[in-house]
C-alpha cells in the first residue's frame, strides 16, 4: 500500500497494491494496522455506504459537523468520479482550500478525508458503483453543506454545466461563507 498525504493536512491518497494473474485481480481494500503504521492516524469505522449513479450527477459538497463529525475511506468500485473535498477546519493553514483527485473502478485509488472536510463528488461514467467506510454515524441534525458551483471556491467539477444532476437537497445548499457563519465550523 502506497499512502501519500495531499495538500491538506490529515488527507491521504491510498494506492493499494494490486495482485493480477490470467484469473482477474485482488487487493487489500483496507488494513487497520498498515493504515495507523503509514498515516499515524487511529480510526475505527463503524459504517459503509454505496451509490450508484449515471454520469453527470453531482453529490455533496457535505459535511457532519460538532460529535457527529465523520472521517471516510472513499472508492470507486466501477466507473470513474471526481472526488473534492474541502478543508472546514478554522484553525487549519489550508482552511477553504479544496482538493481534487480523479477516482476510479481502474485506478482503484482512495481517499481519506479526517473529519473537519465537506465532501462531494461529480460521476463522470455512466453506471458508477461509489463505496465509502464512515467512522461515524449520520446524524440529520448535523448535516452540512456547501453549494456545488461557490464562485469563491472555483471547483472545476469536469462537467458541462447543462449535464449536471443535483438532489432537491443539493440545489437548496448555500455558499461556503454563509456555512461558515451559520454553523460556526
Amino acid at each position: 500500500m502506497k499512502v501519500t498525504e495531499t495538500n491538506l493536512k490529515g488527507c491521504f491518497i491510498i494506492e493499494p497494491q494490486v495482485f493480477v494473474d490470467k484469473r482477474g485481480y485482488f487487493f487489500e481494500s483496507f488494513h487497520k494496522e498498515k493504515f495507523q503504521q503509514l498515516t499515524n492516524i487511529e480510526v475505527d469505522f463503524l459504517q459503509d455506504n454505496e451509490a450508484f449513479s449515471n454520469r453527470g450527477v453531482v453529490r455533496g459538497l457535505h459535511f457532519q459537523k460538532g460529535q457527529h463529525a465523520q472521517a471516510k475511506l472513499i472508492r470507486v468500485v466501477k466507473g470513474k468520479v471526481l472526488d473534492i473535498v474541502i478543508d472546514l477546519r478554522s484553525g487549519s493553514k489550508t482552511f477553504g482550500k479544496h482538493f481534487s483527485i480523479i477516482l476510479s473502478g481502474e485506478n482503484k485509488k482512495q481517499l481519506f478525508v479526517p473529519r473537519g472536510f465537506a465532501h462531494g463528488y461529480a460521476v463522470l461514467e455512466d453506471n458508477t458503483l461509489f463505496s465509502y467506510k464512515c467512522d461515524n454515524y449520520y446524524n440529520k441534525e448535523s448535516e452540512g453543506g456547501v453549494i456545488y458551483n461557490d464562485k469563491d471556491l472555483q471547483i472545476d467539477w469536469m462537467l458541462e454545466e447543462n449535464e449536471i444532476q443535483l438532489s432537491e437537497k443539493d440545489i437548496k445548499l448555500t455558499n461556503f461563507k454563509t456555512i461558515f457563519e451559520r454553523f460556526k465550523i
